[in-house]
């Protein structure tokens, strides 16, 4: 779309029947996990990136590619390893000799959606590579700055438990994603349709009909920013964040950052569902995929059976859950 052509507008009924026609698509291609795609869409209709955390095999590539294609977005999958570096996903100034100009070549990170594949085995140096484009939707190279595409988000996958030749992600990092997510183990059943599916298209690729492209991706994300949320939902949100800081379990609780993840995707989530406005169970629904990786424990209780996913747990229970008001909130 061009700056001259008007910009589409939705509402949020119709971003809802797109967003399930996304959903539909995605899960033609991804067996079950229904609830963590849902997730998944939320964060980028909140205009969010997404860290797929589970162990490998398990359908995370699958996923990045399946949103892409559904979103008709630009897809480019960067496979982080030890030697990778900065400028080889930023991308790099080269010396063109037809010209004798340096000229920028741009990285994979100019794209729609990146997956970020096994961001968890490359150095922090490159790491933080992505901060700025996930943050500021800009890269820096020599001094210069760069746009990225409109919109771009990342998809990170990690592995949680394998730690040789691993370098964790910092807190700080961790917190720029929206939300964190895993699928687990399919039930014996979806194991099975899985194997159903791949005998019966007898090839290894997936293509998936896209159901909008980054324009109307724009266009939706617009729809759920125009949706208003009520002070009450607002307060539950900041008090469930607040919440997280005063459990005695808790070194670093989650930041305002959090509790405004926390309505953003909340109201996308609610979107999804084809409501114009939120109820409590919406901010259920998503609290621990948004709370969960921005609180950190006391060192001291490393081998204890306290998990950040309990503290997020003990917070639902102990804050007053606003009455609903969907007239108020229309």
């Amino acid at each position: 779309m061009s700056r001259d052509e008007p910009a589409e507008t939705l509402s949020p009924q119709e971003v809802g029947r797109r967003a399930d026609q996304v959903l539909q698509q995605v899960g033609g291609a991804v067996v079950g996990n229904r609830e963590p795609l849902t997730l998944t869409l939320a964060a980028v209709l909140a205009g969010g990136h997404v860290l797929l955390e589970d162990l490998p095999g398990l359908g995370k590539t699958l996923t990045a590619r399946s949103f892409a294609q559904a979103l008709g977005l630009d897809f480019t999958r960067a496979q982080f390893t030890p030697d990778l570096l900065p400028a080889d996903l930023t991308g790099a100034y080269v010396y063109d000799q037809s010209s004798g100009r340096f000229e920028f070549r741009s990285g994979p990170l100019f794209t729609g959606l990146l997956l970020a594949d096994e961001i968890n085995r490359t150095p922090p140096k490159t790491q933080s590579a992505l901060l700025e484009a996930m943050a500021e939707k800009q890269v820096t190279v020599e001094g210069r700055t760069f746009e990225l595409p409109r919109p771009f988000h990342v998809l990170a996958t990690s592995n949680p438990v394998e730690y040789e030749g691993t370098y964790p992600l910092p807190e700080a990092q961790l917190d720029r994603f929206l939300v964190r997510l895993a699928f687990g183990y399919p039930t014996g059943d979806q194991e099975a349709e899985v194997l159903r599916r791949r005998l019966a298209r007898r090839q290894e690729e997936i293509a998936l009909e896209p159901v909008t492209d980054a324009a109307g991706l724009l266009a939706m994300q617009r729809a759920v920013e125009a949706v208003p949320v009520s002070e009450e939902i607002a307060a539950y949100c900041v008090q469930l964040a607040a919440a997280t800081r005063t459990n005695n379990a808790v070194q670093v609780g989650a930041s305002p950052r959090g509790s405004l993840a926390l309505v953003l995707t909340a109201r996308a989530y609610a979107v999804i569902a084809g409501r114009d406005y939120l109820l409590p169970e919406d901010v259920k629904a998503v609290a621990h995929a948004v709370l969960d990786h921005r609180i950190v424990l006391k060192p001291e209780l490393w081998m204890s059976d306290v998990t950040a996913q309990r503290v997020v747990e003990a917070a639902l229970s102990e804050v007053p859950v606003p009455a609903a008001r969907a007239d108020a909130d229309r």
